[in-house]
C-alpha cells in the first residue's frame, strides 16, 4: 500500500496564495485559507507560510528594488509566479534571520520545481537567489532602502501621494513604516467571564508576554504566533481579537436599559460581542449580516463568548428595513469601506484597491447610512464607523448625509470615550485614529436623530 503523499511545504503555500490573489485580488487572508484547505500541517509551517505571504505583501517594493539589481529580465515581463517566487526568496534571505541561506534558497526553489516550471526557469530563480544571498550584506534595509533619493514605503503611489496632502511627509512615512510591520495582537477581554488582570494573570502563566491596551480598558496586547484558538482561555471565551480602535467605537453607543439596538453590518461579530458584553439584561440586540459564511462565524463567536441572547438575521440591511417595523434606540453602522486603516493586518488592501474605489465606496456607504436612519427612533443614536483614513468614506459621507437630514446633528465623542482615549477625538468631534497613535486607523461619528 503506497504512503499518502507528504503535505506541501510552506514555500508552496506562500507560492500558491499569492499566485492565486494576484488572479483574484480577493481578501489574502481568505485566500490563504482556501489554498490550505484540508492540508494537515505543522503549526509551525502554517506560520511560517503566512509569515511569508503577508511579509512580501508588506515589503513587495522594496524587494523589488533589490531583485532588479540581480535579475537581467525586467521585472514587469516576468509571470508572475517566477516573480512571486524571488519575492519569497528574497524576503527569507533579506528579513528573516531565523531561516538559514540554504533552506531559503534551496527549499524555495524546490517549491517552485513543484509547479512544473521548466529546467531552464528554476536554474534561473535558483542562480538570482544564489548571487542575492552571497552579497546580502551589502544591501541596504527597506528603512534605508531609497529609489532616486525617496524611501520606499511599500504603498502605491496614488496612496502615498494623498496621504502626503493630508499628512504631511514625515506622518505618512511614519504610517506607511508601521504598516509595513507585522502588528501586535491585540484582544479585547470578554467581561462577562473574566477581569483583564485575571487574564493577564492567565497568560503570564503560560509565559506570554503580554501589556494592557493604551487606551481601551478591557485590551491586552501581545506579540503572539500561530492560531489565535490555541491561546489560553480562548475555548473558555474568556477574550475576542480586536484592536483597541475598533474597541473604543462601541463605547460611542452607550446602551440604556429596556433598549432595543441594531448592528447594522455585523461581520464576524466584533463589535456585536463587545456592545453585547456591555449591554444591562434588558437590551435587546439585533445583528444584521448577510454573508453566509460569516452569518455563520459571527454565531459561533457569540456563543463561544457566552453571549447567545443576540437575535441574528442573515440578509441585507436594505431587505431587512423593508420587512421590519421595528424601530431602534442605537444603530451600529460599521460601513464597508476600503479599509486604508487597517493595511497593517491586511497587507494586501494596499494593492487590492485604487483612488476610483473610494467614490464607489462614498455611494455605497451613503446608502447604507440613509437607510439606517430610516431606523432609528426619536432622539436616537446612530454611530456610523468605517476603518479607512480617507475622507471620501468619512467625513464627506457624513457632510452628505447631514445636508439631506437636518434633523440629525454631531455629538462630540471624546465625551462617551474613556479620559485617556479623548486625545483621538478631532476637533470635529469625530473619532479619527491612525496607525501614527499605535492603533488601527478608524472613523467614527455619533449621530443624533432630534427629529419630533
Amino acid at each position: 500500500m503506497s504512503s499518502p503523499p507528504s503535505p506541501p511545504s510552506s514555500r508552496l503555500l506562500a507560492l500558491n496564495t499569492l499566485c492565486r490573489w494576484n488572479e483574484l485580488h480577493a481578501p489574502v487572508d481568505g485566500v490563504f485559507d482556501r489554498v490550505v484547505g484540508t492540508n494537515h500541517l505543522d503549526s509551525r509551517d502554517l506560520q511560517l507560510a503566512g509569515a511569508l505571504v503577508f511579509g512580501v505583501l508588506r515589503q513587495q517594493q522594496y524587494l523589488d528594488h533589490i531583485l532588479t539589481g540581480f535579475a537581467r529580465h525586467p521585472l514587469r515581463k516576468m509571470k508572475p509566479r517566477t516573480l512571486f517566487a524571488l519575492r519569497i526568496g528574497l524576503f527569507q534571505l533579506l528579513l528573516l534571520d531565523r531561516i538559514p541561506e540554504s533552506a531559503a534558497v534551496n527549499e524555495t526553489v524546490k517549491a517552485f520545481k513543484a509547479v512544473r516550471q521548466p529546467r531552464w526557469l528554476v536554474s534561473f530563480v535558483h542562480g538570482v537567489l544564489r548571487n542575492v544571498a552571497r552579497k546580502k550584506n551589502e544591501l541596504p534595509p527597506p528603512e534605508s532602502a531609497t529609489i532616486n533619493g525617496l524611501p520606499i514605503l511599500n504603498h502605491p503611489d496614488w496612496l502615498v501621494n494623498r496621504w502626503q496632502q493630508r499628512f504631511g511627509r514625515d506622518k505618512t512615512t511614519m504610517l506607511c513604516r508601521r504598516n509595513n510591520q507585522p502588528p501586535v495582537l491585540t484582544l479585547r477581554t470578554n467581561s462577562r467571564r473574566i477581569s483583564r488582570e485575571e487574564l493577564k494573570r492567565l497568560f503570564a502563566e503560560a509565559d506570554y508576554q503580554v501589556e494592557p491596551g493604551t487606551f481601551s480598558p478591557e485590551a491586552l496586547c501581545l506579540e503572539a504566533g500561530g492560531a489565535v484558538s490555541g491561546l489560553p482561555g480562548y475555548d473558555q471565551g474568556y477574550f475576542q481579537v480586536q484592536d483597541e480602535a475598533a474597541q473604543l467605537a462601541s463605547g460611542l453607543l452607550p446602551m440604556g436599559a429596556g433598549g432595543n439596538y441594531l448592528d447594522a453590518c455585523a461581520g464576524l461579530g466584533g463589535k456585536t460581542s463587545h456592545l453585547a458584553a456591555l449591554a444591562p439584561e434588558t437590551v435587546r440586540i439585533t445583528a444584521i449580516e448577510p454573508d453566509k459564511r460569516r452569518y455563520r462565524l459571527l454565531g459561533e463567536n457569540l456563543h463561544r463568548l457566552g453571549l447567545d441572547r443576540v437575535n441574528g438575521c442573515n440578509t441585507t440591511l436594505e431587505q431587512f428595513a423593508a420587512e421590519t417595523g421595528e424601530r431602534f434606540d442605537g444603530i451600529l453602522l460599521d460601513a464597508p469601506c476600503s479599509g486604508t486603516g487597517v493595511i497593517g493586518r491586511q497587507p494586501d488592501i494596499r494593492w487590492n484597491r485604487t483612488e476610483k474605489d473610494l467614490e464607489t465606496y462614498h455611494r455605497r456607504q451613503l446608502h447604507f447610512l440613509n437607510t439606517a436612519a430610516g431606523l432609528l427612533k426619536k432622539n436616537g443614536i446612530l454611530v456610523y464607523a468605517t476603518c479607512s483614513l480617507e475622507p471620501e468614506e468619512n467625513e464627506q459621507v457624513v457632510a452628505a448625509f447631514l445636508a439631506d437630514h437636518s434633523e440629525f446633528f454631531i455629538e462630540n465623542g471624546a465625551e462617551y470615550l474613556p479620559q485617556q482615549a479623548a486625545c483621538l477625538v478631532d476637533k470635529h468631534g469625530y473619532f479619527h485614529p491612525t496607525p501614527a497613535d499605535g492603533l488601527d486607523g478608524f472613523f467614527a461619528a455619533r449621530l443624533r436623530c432630534s427629529r419630533s
